[in-house]
């Protein structure tokens, strides 16, 4: 069992070492020197407290084999630090100099067509190559000597988005290590027989050394599902490997400092299992760029909530996101105005202590020109430049007013999550090829806030026993433990929902018997109080067939209907499915949801597909969640001992909002109009009306805080 790394916070050059961590990535290999000592001006005037140095710089460190020069890298360390801006110091390895590609091709990854995957991008380099983990540890050592003892360099950045490129490996590198990887795992090659199903299309293997990876394999032929999540797995074990090797390569020779790496959360990646990576970490650092469109805050929110999880409660990084647009998606949109402190501040409500950007100076060339930074084309007499200096004038208030170190307030009800079902919903085997597990975390998460509620986001693997409502939505794979853990959370008194999804395989991608949810032996039917035997599937694909269903409760499914044939005698049945599409597709009265109680506790089933507006008006039917205000995100961090808090409400609506009795003095004020601090019915209270002009407004407290925020949409 792995045992998690003590949490360690890199500190800043300041006085106490304390305060909100501010800055970005910093490429100063890309400009003239003389360039330097304007950024540092500029970095002043901003607030700037930290950088992220050297993480693609590895053929300036080494511009030949064994030939190393850190004289450059010096001078803007020294630089830096003398100017107070404490040097998050990467492994400098996320990208290898060409040099290392030309004498050795072989550690160039493979693509699962078997076309070598070229050099030019980052990660062009395989995890399980031993050729390129000899010279990247090399690298690292090197790094550590000439560093160790260097006052400003407070942390190491460990590579850079693990597996952004190389995620998928199909080398002979890969399948001689996903061979040893499956015997570690198995053990037997029976036991590997078993847990794959090979028996199916002759697919037995004889030893250890028959086993293939899941490679093209012509035409539409569908992977075996068992091996590619067990691929999946591997994958994921293999960047982490890497990146332990790496750390503990700087380590060895530097131990006093924190360790971390850049997460990819967000509601389109999640590739790793963060669960696992976050035990490997000293503090969880994460890279969020926004979702365009209406979802643009409650995404965030939903990743932060996540990342609030993975970190355990503890302040965590925010190590990129972006000032305005991106250059790597279909639509690039850019940021309203203001909405660079609005997104900034929703991540301090949700508990992280440090915001970066990727990067300092917009780049002149290269494939992220046109990527949005803190200084950009246009220069210090800009918008963003301006929004960047109002910002770190903010934390850098709030960091006075004590908000750093203070820890998220958790709700009451937890949405699992699991890598491994979303994972395991990309494969093109299931009833439906339309799943998505993260997808759905997201819709559950803005239902819960539609209805006036929060949840957190928790992976399935960590301990939320302490909720008193767990949400599993398309968590589809369940092992006997997981089943066995939600049902003893039921009998404890805890409620359970489970959708149409859940619970469908077990660990090995085997169906459960008996009917279903078949996870766990049948034990999750039992907190049920439901069986089910077959699944309806609808889509716009069957031409001249009903598309949607409805539901007695005047709700809509769309996708997946579970045919439930067998209802528990203490159960009761909250909605059917009726109407006439129901009685097209032979459903009419059939249990749609239902609600069972186990032990102290209870299980309610939620048969079919929901969109995000019908789950949020069958939330408060189902007595779920803390109801509060719709129209607002309400976050509270603490001091552990109590003695601060700080309270965040950020506004989710189009139009002014005004919040009554907000307890509290302001400090800082953004774009929101204080009424009377004099009511007559609270003395310590005043109203606050968000300018709906505006993109962003907050008020800090001297014990709590304010945040409110609003888009206009044009």
């Amino acid at each position: 069992m792995t045992t998690r790394r003590a949490f360690r916070w890199p500190a800043l050059l300041t006085p106490d070492g304390r305060g909100i961590a501010f800055g970005g990535d910093y490429n100063p290999d890309q400009w003239p020197d003389e360039t330097i000592d304007d950024d540092i001006r500029l970095m002043r005037e901003a607030h700037v407290n930290t950088v992220a140095l050297a993480i693609f710089s590895w053929d300036r460190i080494e511009p030949r084999e064994g030939e190393f020069t850190f004289d450059w890298l010096d001078s803007v360390i020294d630089r830096l630090g003398k100017a107070g801006i404490a040097v998050d110091l990467a492994s400098a390895t996320a990208t290898a100099p060409l040099w290392l590609y030309e004498k050795h091709p072989e550690v160039l990854p493979v693509d699962r067509y078997g076309h070598v995957v070229n050099a030019g991008s980052r990660q062009s380099w395989r995890p399980t190559s031993p050729v390129f983990k000899e010279y990247a540890l090399r690298l690292c050592r090197m790094l550590a000597e000439h560093y160790k003892d260097n006052p400003y360099v407070t942390a190491w950045h460990m590579g850079n988005e693990y597996g952004w490129n190389n995620r998928h490996d199909y080398s002979d590198d890969a399948l001689h290590a996903f061979r040893a990887w499956c015997e570690a795992k198995y053990r037997t090659v029976d036991a590997l027989n078993e847990a794959w199903g090979t028996a199916f299309w002759s697919q037995h293997v004889n030893a250890f050394d028959e086993v293939l990876l899941p490679r093209h394999m012509g035409g539409d032929s569908m992977v075996n599902p068992p091996q590619q999540l067990d691929y999946e797995r591997f994958g994921n074990d293999m960047l982490l490997d890497f990146y332990k090797a790496e750390r503990d390569a700087i380590e060895a020779i530097c131990p006093g400092k924190p360790f971390t790496t850049n997460f990819m959360v967000s509601t389109d990646q999640c590739c790793m299992d963060y669960a696992q990576w976050a035990d490997e970490v000293d503090f969880v650092s994460n890279d969020h760029y926004f979702h365009e469109g209406e979802s643009h805050l409650d995404e965030l929110a939903c990743s932060d909530a996540l990342m609030d999880s993975l970190a355990l409660g503890k302040p965590w990084y925010v190590m990129e996101h972006g000032t305005s647009a991106v250059q790597w998606k279909q639509l690039n949109t850019r940021k309203r105005h203001g909405e660079l402190m609005r997104d900034s501040l929703a991540h301090v409500a949700m508990g992280a202590d440090a915001i970066n950007f990727f990067q300092w100076r917009q780049s002149r060339s290269g494939a992220e020109a046109f990527h949005s930074a803190m200084v950009p084309h246009a220069g210090e007499d800009s918008k963003i430049f301006r929004g960047v200096v109002e910002l770190g004038r903010t934390l850098a208030a709030l960091s006075d007013a004590g908000l750093q170190g203070t820890e998220l307030k958790r709700s009451g009800t937890a949405i699992l999550f699991s890598a491994t079902s979303e994972w395991a919903t990309r494969s093109e085997t299931l009833p439906s090829m339309k799943l998505g597990h993260w997808h759905d975390v997201r819709d559950w998460y803005r239902a819960f806030l539609d209805a006036g509620s929060r949840a957190d986001i928790v992976p399935l693997a960590y301990d939320w026993s302490c909720y008193r409502t767990i949400v599993l939505p398309s968590v589809l794979v369940l092992s006997d433990a997981d089943v066995r853990r939600i049902a003893d959370f039921a009998e404890a008194g805890g409620t359970v929902v489970v959708d149409y999804a859940t619970g469908i395989i077990d660990e090995h991608f085997h169906a459960g018997l008996g009917g279903y949810p078949g996870a766990g032996k049948g034990l999750l039917r039992d907190v049920l109080g439901v069986r089910g035997e077959e699944f309806n599937i609808l889509g716009p694909e069957a031409e001249g067939e009903p598309d949607a269903i409805a539901l007695s409760n005047g709700l809509t499914t769309r996708l997946w209907q579970t045919d439930v044939t067998s209802v528990a005698p203490d159960a009761t049945v909250i909605a059917t499915y009726a109407g006439e599409a129901a009685a097209d597709w032979e459903l009419d009265g059939t249990p749609a949801v239902t609600s069972h109680p186990y032990g102290e506790g209870r299980g309610i089933y939620v048969g079919c597909d929901l969109d995000r507006h019908d789950i949020a008006a069958l939330i408060p039917s189902l007595g779920l969640g803390d109801v509060t205000d719709s129209r607002i995100i309400h976050t509270i961090r603490e001091s552990a001992d109590g003695a601060i808090r700080f309270d965040f409400y950020l506004n989710r609506t189009r139009g002014d909002v005004t919040l009554e009795g907000v307890p509290g003095e302001p400090v800082v004020a953004h774009r929101t109009e204080a009424g009377t601090a004099d009511r007559a019915d609270r003395a310590d209270a005043a109203d606050a009306t968000i300018d709906a002009g505006g993109t962003a407004a907050y008020t800090l407290r001297r014990n709590a805080i304010l945040i409110t925020t609003t888009v206009r949409r044009v």
